[in-house]
């Protein structure tokens, strides 16, 4: 059994280094029901990515009230959180996503002018 998980492990981390290469992006919303901070945070979220990261990205949004267990294994304290995974460093951010540019530039995505 521990060659197994060595080499999940493995396709794991070479998965990810392949993901960096390419710029890119694996994100998590985690939200809070159908609150209106919740819509606002997934609407911001969406048009961030079809904006800056299209084609780029892979965004999950999470119900903490359906899948309480997802944010209990990544400590979730606030809602709405968004948590970037990929590329590393690992990053949160608390709040609606309205401030698009200081979430671009936490993201480190290099916006083209």
């Amino acid at each position: 059994m521990p060659q197994k998980k060595t080499t999940t492990a493995t396709r794991r981390y070479e998965r990810a280094r392949a993901h960096a290469k390419e710029g890119h992006y694996v994100l998590r919303l985690y939200v809070a029901g159908a609150t209106p901070a919740s819509q606002r945070a997934i609407e911001n979220i969406k048009t961030l990515c079809d904006q800056h990261l299209k084609g780029r990205n892979e965004l999950e949004v999470i119900d903490i009230y359906q899948q309480p267990e997802l944010a209990q294994g990544v400590q979730i304290v606030a809602a709405p959180t968004l948590a970037k995974s990929l590329p590393l460093p690992l990053r949160r951010f608390i709040g609606v996503m309205s401030k698009t540019e200081r979430l671009l530039l936490g993201l480190g995505v290099e916006v083209k002018k």
